[in-house]
């Protein structure tokens, strides 16, 4: 049991390990990069079907424009980031190693790459389907490695029953500070996402599970919190792998995922 349990009383997973973690640019603003000549859109961009592609060489689109639809329930669409024209789809090498098919956009440069959109919906005026489908069409996925699909994420099971949404805001890898940007820089459109997605899976309250090693972004939420809010921000200890599924919902509820199991079968959603 780490110092951090003891002298707060929390319980969480035992063992962890604490490597060098180089949050140098923890104190850098979000900035946005200059578009390349050309973007390379691979279609399997999430764990899931592959998107089928909905335009052809040549075409004109428009950033924010579907350019890939969802094949099936377990798939999400693909979006243009930028405004451009079709180069083709072919394909090409990935990240992940093995080719695969992708979209190549030729960026129009001095386009002002500005995005269409319209005034998002009162939560009241939608249902838990609705928020839940809103989400795939976005083309939404997680960030915890896999990709998956955020609807199906927060799409539980009909013999399930879960009561807590947690947020996962640990960030717990050596160099990675993108989330902990993100609360400091957006939390109220953060805690607005996480109202809806308490929406969409029924869940009675949400908990950020923060690292202490970010104190700035524990103190700001707690901040933008009403007294009796169903939101609780809560700083676990800092140590690796804090940010896997399993180990959070130890850390953040004291409840233990059986093996084999999923977060559900403990009453829990987890969100990265």
């Amino acid at each position: 049991m780490g110092l951090f349990n003891l002298l707060f009383g929390q319980k969480g997973f035992t063992h962890g390990i604490h490597p060098p973690y180089h949050k140098d640019t923890a104190d850098k603003p979000i900035r946005r990069l200059p578009f390349p000549p050309q973007l390379v859109l691979p279609l399997d961009q999430h764990i899931g079907k592959p998107a089928i592609p909905l335009v052809v060489k040549g075409q004109e689109v428009v950033r924010g424009e579907p350019i890939a639809k969802a094949d099936g329930n377990f798939s999400v669409p693909l979006h243009a980031p930028a405004t451009g024209r079709i180069a083709g789809i072919e394909l090409m090498p990935t990240p992940k190693g093995p080719k695969t098919n992708a979209i190549l956009i030729d960026v129009y440069e001095g386009s002002t790459q500005e995005v269409l959109w319209e005034q998002p919906r009162e939560m009241s005026e939608l249902s838990p389907q609705e928020i839940i489908q809103a989400i795939q069409e976005s083309g939404m996925v997680g960030l915890g490695g896999a990709a998956f699909p955020s609807h199906m994420k927060l799409s539980i099971p009909p013999d399930k029953q879960v009561d807590t949404l947690i947020v996962n805001g640990c960030e717990c890898e050596p160099y990675l500070t993108c989330d902990h940007r993100i609360m400091l820089e957006h939390p109220k459109a953060l805690l607005r996402g996480i109202r809806y997605a308490m929406r969409a899976t029924g869940t009675e309250k949400a908990i950020i599970g923060i690292e202490d090693n970010k104190m700035d972004a524990v103190e700001l939420l707690k901040s933008h919190l009403s007294k009796g809010s169903p939101v609780e921000v809560k700083a676990v200890e800092t140590k690796y792998p804090q940010g896997s599924e399993k180990m959070l919902i130890k850390s953040a509820l004291d409840r233990e995922v059986p093996t084999g199991g999923l977060p559900a079968d403990v009453g829990v959603v987890v969100n990265n």
